[in-house]
């Protein structure tokens, strides 16, 4: 029978990222007082509020009292939210509010922040690009309403940018100082604080640590805490080696592979 290679798994690791639109709002009020003076200028002639900025764009909001095309002959107001700035294909949702004066609260709102748009958020191709409603209110049944009070009109305009972001694993690196171990080892072992096993060698004795030791050596490691050692040995006399020879081994078992 012929033997099933085994399958090898891919190297690379699962990765993840996600996409996050929202809007950036602000609000402006817009308030037009002497609004019947402002009657008669002419079909699309315009008032035009102040520059305000949002989303990192510069926007006005246009009230035409005559209407902003001719062929409605003055029957109706328009009013339009226009890109102030320089900007390609910004995308934006807008809301337009009459603010009911009579303190019932009626106000009338045109939004896209409270619906689902089907074809998405309105786009405005370069400056002077609007939104709005030529058709916004009837002019007659507006003079006759609570949203006009002491000859004084206000309108409140929202917009929302849509900004996109694309968001994925944070990558942060974090510098790793060289390992200064062995001269701490180094250090512990000169000082001889903590020591618990001495080495008799010839004439000279040489204190270190039995932890240390066993760590870095399986000889030692058995003799002080093997099967047949002694974890509470203390001493151990040392033969045929010179005192020189023997201090250098014992350096590199606390030095070599801490230091490069």
């Amino acid at each position: 029978m012929r033997k099933r290679k085994k399958s090898t798994m891919d190297d690379s690791k699962d990765s993840a990222s996600k996409s996050v639109s929202e809007t950036v709002n602000g609000s402006h009020q817009f308030t037009i007082k002497g609004y019947s003076l402002a009657k008669g200028m002419g079909p699309g002639k315009c008032i035009a509020s102040d520059i305000f900025t949002v989303g990192g764009y510069d926007w006005a909001v246009y009230f035409y009292p005559d209407g902003k095309n001719p062929e409605d002959t003055a029957m109706y107001v328009s009013v339009f939210i226009a890109l102030a700035s320089e900007g390609t294909d910004v995308r934006a949702l807008f809301e337009l509010t009459l603010v009911d004066q009579s303190g019932k609260g009626k106000h009338k709102v045109h939004s896209h922040f409270d619906r689902a748009l089907e074809s998405g958020p309105y786009t405005l191709k370069y400056r002077g690009s609007m939104w709005g409603y030529k058709r916004f209110y009837r002019r007659t049944t507006l003079e006759s309403s609570d949203y006009i009070k002491d000859d004084c009109l206000i309108m409140n305009c929202t917009v929302g940018v849509v900004r996109t972001r694309l968001e994925g694993p944070k990558q942060c690196s974090i510098h790793v100082l060289p390992s200064d171990m062995g001269q701490n080892l180094k250090a512990l072992l000169v000082s001889e604080v903590g020591c618990d096993i001495t080495f008799q060698v010839g004439d000279e004795a040489f204190k270190a640590h039995k932890l240390i030791l066993a760590a870095r050596s399986p000889v030692f490691r058995a003799q002080f805490f093997g099967l047949v050692g002694d974890p509470n040995i203390d001493k151990v006399v040392v033969k045929d080696v010179e005192p020189s020879v023997f201090k250098v081994m014992l350096l590199f078992y606390f030095l070599s592979e801490f230091e490069e």
